[in-house]
């Protein structure tokens, strides 16, 4: 399969895809409930909490960071993560705007 031709796309679809690409792993799922459950930063606990390898943590982390729902703080000698609140309400937007088409009421099939 080749690559993805996504400048054939709109910006809007784009990121929807994006948003839903990172909402496709459990552990990413779990990553962010935990974050939203403790409210604040949390410092390398994830690997207890969801029961995955430091580097498959890591690899989540990574991923949801670079779509910038969470921002990460360099403390001593650790990273601690939270949830970037700004950047979560610019993606539920555009997330609504996608989920909230309606099928119309004439049916096609």
């Amino acid at each position: 399969m080749g690559l993805a031709k996504t400048e054939m796309f709109t910006d809007e679809q784009n990121k929807v895809s994006l948003f839903a690409k990172v909402f496709g792993h459990p552990a990413r799922v779990a990553i962010l409930q935990h974050l939203f459950k403790i409210n604040s930063c949390v410092c390398g606990d994830l690997v207890n909490e969801i029961g995955l390898a430091q580097p498959t943590i890591s690899q989540h982390l990574k991923e949801l960071k670079n779509l910038g729902l969470i921002k990460g703080n360099v403390e001593g000698t650790s990273v601690c993560y939270c949830i970037d609140s700004e950047n979560w309400t610019a993606m539920k937007s555009v997330m609504s705007q996608f989920l909230d088409q309606d099928v119309s009421k004439t049916s096609c099939c």
